[in-house]
């Protein structure tokens, strides 16, 4: 297949670098290691690998490339920093994307279980208000940073109101924004708009080993 000079150079990168580093590279990452002038001139180059099979790209996904065909080089693991239990009081210390290794406390995931999302933490829950959702006392869960969100999803909520952090599902309402506990036992609340942050949104869940 044929390839221009810069799209093997990238193509080559992308390999060796998850051969490395157990993920994708970043667009920068590619723009810095490649010497290309933009990230639109990285972009397109991606569009022309994956329109000649060799990747599969989401773009909605930070590092959101997987490589395909014959040269199926994938993620194996991805290790997680495990920033401790969700409870009232503070709110998450999440670390940036570079700061991962910096975390002694850590879990490793396979792709199979998270798919080429990154940005990633896990911590322990406190609890069983998610009981219904099958996350109890205990459980590893593992969220993606971000502070964005879609009704029903899963999210760790940092609350300024009343200092506390709590991991429920959200709705948001015309003026209020609803938080739903996953246990039929207990009752929703609700908070002011101006007065909460999501800090992540729910990607998978670990059973502990005490269940």
């Amino acid at each position: 297949m044929d390839l221009t000079a810069k799209q093997s150079k990238i193509f080559n990168f992308l390999k060796d670098f998850i051969l490395e580093k157990d993920y994708p590279p970043s667009i920068r990452d590619i723009q810095n290691h490649c010497s290309i002038s933009s990230t639109s001139v990285v972009d397109y180059n991606l569009k022309k690998l994956e329109e000649k099979g060799l990747i599969r790209r989401d773009k909605d996904i930070s590092r959101g490339i997987e490589i395909l065909g014959d040269n199926n080089i994938r993620s194996r693991t991805v290790r997680v920093p495990l920033l401790g239990k969700i409870a009232a009081g503070k709110p998450i210390n999440i670390p940036t994307e570079g700061a991962i290794d910096d975390y002694t406390n850590a879990i490793e995931l396979s792709r199979d279980q998270i798919g080429t999302k990154s940005d990633l933490f896990a911590l322990q829950i406190k609890g069983n208000s998610m009981i219904d959702a099958l996350i109890q006392d205990g459980d590893i869960i593992v969220l993606e940073r971000t502070n964005q969100f879609d009704n029903g999803d899963m999210v760790a909520v940092w609350i300024d109101s009343d200092n506390s952090t709590t991991f429920k599902r959200i709705y948001k309402l015309d003026n209020k924004i609803k938080l739903e506990p996953m246990n039929r036992k207990m009752k929703p609340f609700y908070i002011d708009p101006a007065s909460f942050q999501v800090q992540g949104r729910f990607v998978t869940s670990i059973r502990h080993w005490w269940h």
